[in-house]
């Protein structure tokens, strides 16, 4: 803290000013704390890679507004070009965690996604705030959603080209939840690609691709840009989905049981802070847009996190659903059957040829207890039950209770 109070009141220390003042708590005396004993954390600096969307936010923030420091560690967020490249960096250690899909670290553990770890999800990130656009050159022939889209491709048959970010991640199970509740088979009535996230806006200009589900702020970028249009936000195919975990592999957990929960406690705290008041979303808006972080201008995130929705054809609204990243702690809690419905897609699209031990490699990835912990720490409510219950687009319903007959019941499949 001493450095804190040393330096000069930049824009940083204002940021941290305000983080202390929304959480109430002297960071000098919480830091206290976790620095005795056998609470202190092994490792001081940890880096945290992210990629370049809002949904690093409460990574970010905890670093920026020093929240970090009240647990005893350092996060050094670490910009990265891919989700291939974040994978890879957590896999041989040069990062410590990541801003990561869901998918991506249930695909490592499971080897369907590049080489085999066991991996660790410590806490959700974020809920929501993803979207489906399609080409402007398609809304032009009336394709505007999934039906309207089903249509086009019935009567103008060529190859239609969709992107995702990583081939067992979120946005490519929203993409083919999406297009299969239209009745399009994702692999046989289409062609999927893996575009990173930064570089979709600039490969639906130039023709590369119908349409792609990415993070914010691609979405309303391609909105503002005039390339693209919103068919779908993710929370419309699943209210309050689960989207960026906090990922990093079994070993990092076994070996500094510490250092994870108290990173985990530190971006609960984050979370909680974005959250609490529309100023509070309104700098860290700001703040991630530098070229730093997500790298684009401030309008482009601040509308949406706020849930003010635009689809490009006109229509506007706002949506109560929009990114959350705690959400009185619903956000954050690694329910098992969260990571359970990953396992359930890979298995419904080929990626698994069998059916895993659904519930135990959900217990195996999902750190339930060091997740409780640190909500303990953050002073963040703890849902009573690992399970939760969901109704998708498609009006199924998902509750974890049985994913070999709910992995196997779709009509539309690989």
């Amino acid at each position: 803290m001493t450095e804190l109070l040393k330096s000069s009141l930049t824009r940083r220390t204002v940021l941290q000013a305000a983080a202390v003042g929304a959480v109430g708590i002297n960071p000098a005396l919480r830091a206290a704390v976790y620095a005795q004993g056998s609470d202190a954390p092994e490792k001081k600096e940890v880096k945290i890679g992210f990629i370049p969307l809002t949904d690093c936010a409460s990574v970010v923030m905890a670093s920026v507004l020093g929240i970090d420091q009240k647990y005893g560690v350092k996060i050094i967020p670490t910009k990265e070009a891919s989700w291939a490249g974040v994978r890879d960096k957590l896999v041989n250690g040069e990062l410590d965690f990541a801003h990561v899909l869901y998918g991506l670290v249930y695909g490592v553990h499971m080897g369907t996604a590049g080489p085999k770890k066991d991996m660790a999800v410590l806490m959700s990130l974020n809920n929501n705030g993803q979207a489906i656009t399609l080409s402007k050159k398609l809304a032009d022939k009336g394709a505007v959603d999934g039906p309207s889209l089903a249509k086009l491709m019935a009567s103008e048959k060529r190859e239609y080209t969709f992107a995702q970010t990583f081939p067992t991640g979120t946005h490519a199970m929203w993409l083919y939840y999406w297009l299969a509740s239209a009745g399009i088979n994702p692999f046989k009535d289409a062609k999927a690609i893996v575009v990173p996230p930064p570089q979709m806006v600039a490969n639906m200009r130039v023709g590369n691709m119908d349409g792609f589900c990415v993070g914010e702020p691609w979405g309303h970028r391609a909105i503002m840009d005039g390339i693209g249009v919103t068919a779908v936000t993710t929370q419309d195919i699943w209210k309050d989905h689960p989207e960026k975990v906090l990922g990093t592999t079994a070993d990092f957990v076994k070996k500094y049981p510490n250092t994870a929960r108290a990173v985990t406690a530190a971006i609960i705290e984050a979370g909680k802070w974005i959250d609490a008041s529309l100023t509070n979303k309104n700098k860290m808006a700001e703040t991630v847009a530098d070229k730093s972080y997500v790298n684009t201008s401030v309008d482009a995130i601040n509308q949406r996190i706020l849930g003010r929705y635009q689809n490009g054809l006109g229509k506007t609204w706002d949506d109560p659903n929009h990114m959350k990243f705690y959400n009185d702690g619903a956000v954050n809690f690694p329910y098992l059957s969260d990571g359970m419905w990953f396992l359930t897609q890979h298995k419904r699209w080929g990626l698994i040829k069998e059916h895993p031990d659904y519930l135990g490699i959900a217990k195996q990835i999902n750190q339930i207890d060091i997740y409780k912990q640190a909500a303990t720490a953050a002073k963040a409510p703890v849902p009573k039950d690992v399970m939760r219950t969901s109704k998708m687009i498609d009006g199924v319903v998902w509750d974890g209770k049985d994913p070999k007959k709910y992995a196997d019941g779709f009509k539309v499949r690989a």
